[in-house]
This record gives C-alpha cells, structure tokens and sequence, in this order.
C-alpha cells in the first residue's frame, strides 16, 4: 500500500520544466533516497509535495487523499513535516521557542503546555535537552541541524523529508545524524531524504529515486541504481563506477 504517491508530477517556471511528469510511491516504513546533480528538481519536489509550491499537473496523494494545491499548512496537520538545507532558525528566540512554533500551530497542541511537553519530547529526541533555554543564534551548524529536526518531528509527521541534513557536517556529525535519523524511522516516521553522499543513501536507504533534468531516470535499489548506466553518466560518473568495481574485486 503507497502512503505518498505521485501521478504525472510536473512544474513548470516559464518555459523551464523543473519537475516534468514524475510517478513516484513511497510505502510506510521506508526511507526512500531521492538523488540526482544540482538542478535536477529534487528540492522542487519536496516543496511541490509540502504546499510551497503548486504542481502545473499531475497528482499528489497522501493516504489516498489530494494534496495537491493544498496550503503548507494544511499538508504539515494531515502529518508531512520537512526540514530546509539552508537551516534558519528563529536568531533570537531560545530553541525551546523554536519548536514550540510548530508544536502549537502545525501540530495543534491543546494548549502551551502541551506543545512545551511535545517540544521538550522532540529537544530530547535529537540531544538538544540540555540546550533548550540557548538562544538559537549561539547554535552550531550541526546544532541547529538538529534543531531543525526537532522542529519537524514536534509537527507528529508520518512522512518526513529531509533536505539535505548532512551539508556542511563534519563525519562524526554525519554518523550522528544517520543515527537520529535510523531512529525516527523505527519510531514509524516514513523517510525521504535528499542526499548527495552515496555513502550516506548506500547504507542508508531501502531504495533510491534519481531524477536529472526534472525526470525519474531511475529508481531500485542502492546497488541496482549505483550500476544504471543512465545514472552514471548522468550523476556518478565512470570514476565512481570504477572505484565500485575495484571495491568489490577487493572483497572478492
């Protein structure tokens, strides 16, 4: 059963087709990989599913409902949350603050206390607990990263798409980040993620879609899309292809 499908997706800018005719379904419990070079409408589909934008045509369902043209807010009640690549936390206000916003208004908490309980439950979630009276400004990257998690999981999301998470995140960070997000997803969150580190998707997700001037190319498996040779010239490249091979002589 598909909990987010996507019917003949398209967006146009002019005469620019940034998302043209993409089929896409997501079931319940996977994270699902969206990649592809810079441009290829990977953000454009997160913010086409999420209400930023308004798909030119095709269809959006989530749990066999149209959301398609529905308003950013109503899409994060009916449980869609994502984060953004660039994080932009409120400066000024404490990181508890930060996740109350969404606590009280896209999750419709009963009252303040309930959104400061939820949000509290989200801070301690991602590590940030300790930090929840720091204003949000004194944050580091990685900081506000999670911040930015806590955010969207005191939204009580079912599907969560991430934007780039990992970005600017030294190794340590990334390995923590992979760990919070193996997490939600075994706490029941459906997980799509855009990522540019096939290490990370490698080992991460159950399956990849690639998309390369606003079209599906490809979509299986990590192993079945690291080997389409459409995928290869299009992203990853003969270098990347070599080194998989030589890898995998290696353990031969």
């Amino acid at each position: 059963m598909s909990l987010l499908t996507l019917e003949n997706v398209s967006r146009s800018f002019g005469g620019l087709n940034a998302l043209d005719a993409v089929d896409m379904q997501v079931s319940p419990g996977e994270i699902v990989g969206l990649i592809g070079p810079n441009g290829a409408g990977k953000t454009t589909l997160v913010n086409v599913v999420t209400g930023a934008l308004r798909p030119s045509a095709g269809d959006i369902r989530f749990e066999g409902r149209s959301i398609a043209g529905k308003k950013p807010h109503q899409i994060g009640r009916m449980g869609i949350a994502r984060t953004y690549q660039v994080v932009q936390p409120f400066p000024e206000m404490t990181v508890l603050e930060n996740v109350m916003a969404p606590a009280t208004f896209a999750a419709r908490a009963e009252d303040m206390r309930t959104a400061r309980l939820k949000s509290m439950e989200a801070l301690e979630f991602v590590g940030l607990a300790g930090s929840a009276g720091t204003i949000a400004a004194e944050l580091t990257l990685a900081g506000r990263k999670r911040l930015e998690l806590a955010k969207s999981l005191a939204m009580n999301p079912r599907v969560l798409l991430l934007d780039e998470v990992n970005a600017g995140l030294n190794t340590a960070e990334i390995d923590g980040a992979l760990t919070l997000i193996r997490r939600i997803a075994d706490n029941g969150v459906t997980v799509i993620i855009i990522e540019h580190l096939m290490k990370v998707v490698m080992t991460l997700c159950s399956r990849l879609v690639v998309l390369h001037h606003g079209a599906k190319i490809a979509e299986g498996t990590p192993d079945e899309v690291s080997r389409d040779p459409h995928v290869i010239e299009a992203y990853l490249g003969t270098r990347y292809s070599r080194n998989l091979g030589a890898r995998e002589a290696a353990h031969d």
